[in-house]
C-alpha cells in the first residue's frame, strides 16, 4: 500500500499545488489527507467531475502551475467535455493530472453500476486519447510514474492520469471539525416519510445509503419493493427520473430521496421541477453535508439555503423538518397525486453515517425496473 502523506509529498515535490475534484471510496485516504494538509484556496471538492477540471484550468490559467484532479471513474462521464472541449491539447493545451477510482475492474467484485464501467475503464481512457498509468503500491515504482506523468505534462501541456486500484492507499483518517449533530439520522427520517406516505406512493431514491436504507425498511415493516426506484448508479440524476415520472403519472404521488452531494452535482434539476411544476411531486432533501457513501467528505451543502433555492425556483410548497413531528406535520396533510399542489420541496437535516450492518438490494437493477414500471401500470 503507498501512504497517503508520501504520495502527496511526491506530487507537491513537482509541482503540484492545487486539488480538486469529486471523492471516491477508493481514494477516501488520500482525498482525508489532502482536506487536512492544504491551504485554503489549495483545495475544493467540486459539485461535480466537470467543475473539478474547469477549476483546475482556472488554477492554472491564473498561475501557470500544476493542478490534480480526483474521481470515481463513473465520473469521467461528467469529466469528458471539459476533457476534451477545454483541456485538450487541440484547444487550450491545460496540463492537468487527474487521479482515478478503478471501480469495477475485471476480476474484482463490486456493485452493478461499476461493471461496464470498470470493464471499459482502460479502453475508455484510450479513445479519450488520455495518457495513463495504473498506479503501483510500491514507492520507487511510484516515483517513476510520477516522474512520467510531469514529464508529460510540461512537455505537452495536456491532461495525463493515473487510474487506482482498489486498496492501494493505506488507511488515513483525518479529524473532521465537530459541527451540532442533527437529531435524525438518514435512516430514521426515512422511515418517518414513510410513515407519512400515502399506501400507493411512488419512491425514487438517489444511489447509495438512501437506497440501500429504503430497501430494508421496506423488508422491516413487511411491505413490498415494486413502488420503490432504487438508483443504485448516476448520481445526481434521481431528481430528473422522478420528474419523468410525475408528468406522465399525474394521477400518482411521487417522492424524490435525494441527498445534498447528489442534488449539488446537478443542481439544475431542482429548478427543472420548479419551472415544469408537476403538482404530484414532492422532493426530499436529506441533508447531512457530506458524501456519506464514499468516505464523509464534506460538500458545501451546509452554507447553502437549500428552501431558499426552492423558492426562488418556483416550488409551490417548502418546508424544513429537524424531527419525526416535523415531518409527519409537513407530509400528511398533502394528500396524494395531484390533489398535493406540488411541486413540494422538504429539507430534513440528518446525521452523517450509516449502521454497521446495513445491507444491500437483493434484486438486480433490472429486477428492480420491472417490479416498478409494472407497479406504474396498475
Amino acid at each position: 500500500m503507498i501512504d497517503p502523506a508520501f504520495f502527496f509529498d511526491e506530487l507537491t515535490r513537482r509541482g503540484a499545488a492545487f486539488f480538486s475534484g469529486v471523492p471516491d471510496s477508493l481514494l477516501k485516504s488520500f482525498c482525508a489527507y489532502i482536506s487536512g494538509n492544504t491551504g485554503e484556496n489549495q483545495h475544493i471538492t467540486a459539485v461535480n467531475e466537470g467543475a473539478a477540471l474547469a477549476l483546475a484550468a482556472g488554477f492554472h490559467l491564473a498561475t501557470g502551475r500544476i493542478p490534480v484532479v480526483y474521481m470515481q471513474n463513473s465520473g469521467i462521464g461528467n469529466a469528458v467535455n471539459p476533457l476534451l472541449s477545454l483541456c485538450d491539447a487541440a484547444v487550450y493545451r491545460i496540463p492537468v493530472l487527474l487521479i482515478i477510482g478503478w471501480r469495477g475492474e475485471s476480476g474484482v467484485h463490486d456493485e452493478p453500476q461499476h461493471i461496464t464501467q470498470g470493464r471499459i475503464q482502460e479502453a475508455l481512457l484510450d479513445a479519450l486519447e488520455l495518457p495513463y498509468a495504473v498506479l503501483a503500491q510500491d514507492e520507487n515504482t511510484v516515483r517513476a510514474q510520477l516522474d512520467a506523468a510531469f514529464t508529460h505534462l510540461e512537455k505537452n501541456s495536456s491532461p495525463c492520469a493515473l487510474v487506482v486500484r482498489k486498496d492501494t492507499f493505506a488507511p488515513y483518517t483525518f479529524p473532521q471539525k465537530t459541527e451540532r449533530e442533527a437529531e435524525l439520522s438518514r435512516e430514521e427520517a426515512i422511515e418517518a416519510i414513510l410513515r407519512a406516505a400515502p399506501e400507493n406512493e411512488i419512491f425514487i431514491s438517489t444511489t447509495g445509503m438512501a437506497s440501500r436504507e429504503l430497501y430494508e425498511l421496506r423488508g422491516k415493516n413487511g411491505q413490498a419493493h415494486e413502488r420503490d426506484f432504487l438508483t443504485v448508479g448516476s448520481m445526481g440524476h434521481a431528481a430528473s427520473l422522478a420528474l419523468a415520472v410525475a408528468l406522465q403519472k399525474p394521477d400518482l404521488g411521487v417522492t424524490c430521496l435525494d441527498g445534498d452531494g447528489a442534488a449539488l452535482m446537478h443542481l439544475g434539476a431542482l429548478a427543472a421541477i420548479g419551472e415544469r411544476k408537476p403538482r404530484n411531486l414532492q422532493y426530499i432533501l436529506l441533508n447531512n453535508g457530506a458524501h456519506d457513501s464514499v468516505g464523509g467528505q464534506p460538500t458545501i451543502a451546509p452554507a447553502l439555503d437549500f428552501p431558499a433555492i426552492a423558492r426562488a425556483s418556483g416550488y409551490a410548497r417548502v418546508f424544513s423538518a429537524s424531527r419525526i413531528a416535523e415531518i409527519h406535520a409537513a407530509l400528511t396533510p398533502l394528500g396524494n397525486g395531484a390533489e398535493r399542489g406540488g411541486p413540494v420541496f422538504i429539507e430534513i437535516p440528518v446525521r452523517k453515517g450509516a449502521r454497521a450492518d446495513l445491507g444491500r438490494p437483493k434484486t438486480s437493477p433490472e429486477e428492480n425496473k420491472r417490479a416498478f414500471m409494472a407497479a406504474l401500470k396498475k
